[in-house]
């Protein structure tokens, strides 16, 4: 199983080189099992066919490893969104493919999704730093699609890069929201208020 459960023909992440690349998927796996609090170490390196002291030689401690995990699994995510645009069709229509395509990796795991979006928050300021730049990839791409669209402009002014972020912002609540609800089976339903987000980003008037 790969991480997040990205399909093989999208692009994905450089690979780790091994052992790390197994570390990691033993991660995904014992969280998928058991979620990131119950996990050990000792589960990882089972997972993964490696030794305790090949973990630490790759990694300080279990939540370095975690980190290390969403930012494989994240750009999974993002390589399936790119993948999914279609760079000949309209901006909005891209972006529906996109969040189409994004929210249906995301959902394949719920164990895993929880931790990648819920529990990465936990582990203070290297989690958070990590989860921006998961998010500046996002609103990066999101400006590329809405201001580099085919056809004519719509509006005077370019999309901005703090209302870019902003939308993720959203996108990640809603996501965020579905998992506390136990809706993470559900996620292709934030496609239109995703898109709609967007929309009245692209067209707000300052």
């Amino acid at each position: 199983m790969t991480t997040l459960d990205a399909t093989a023909s999208a692009p994905v992440a450089t690979p780790a080189p091994e052992p790390r690349a197994r570390l990691l998927e033993g991660m995904a796996r014992a969280v998928a099992s058991k979620g990131y609090a119950d996990t050990t170490i000792a589960d990882i390196v089972r997972e993964a066919s490696v030794s305790r002291r090949t973990f630490y030689e790759n990694f300080a401690d279990k939540a370095e490893c975690l980190i290390a995990l969403y930012e494989l699994a994240s750009g999974n995510a993002i390589g399936v969104l790119r993948a999914a645009i279609d760079p000949h069709s309209d901006w909005q229509a891209q972006v529906e493919q996109a969040m189409g395509a994004y929210f249906g990796v995301l959902m394949r795991n719920p164990v895993l999704l929880r931790t990648l979006f819920i529990e990465i928050l936990g582990l203070g300021a290297p989690g958070l730093a990590a989860r921006r730049r998961a998010n500046q990839q996002l609103a990066d791409l999101m400006l590329d699609v809405v201001n580099n669209r085919p056809g004519e402009r719509l509006r005077k002014t370019p999309l901005q890069p703090a209302m870019a972020m902003a939308v993720v912002g959203g996108i990640n609540e809603m996501v965020l929201q579905a998992i506390e609800q136990d809706r993470a089976s559900e996620l292709q339903e934030l496609v239109a208020p995703a898109a709609a987000l967007l929309r009245a980003a692209v067209f707000a008037e300052f």
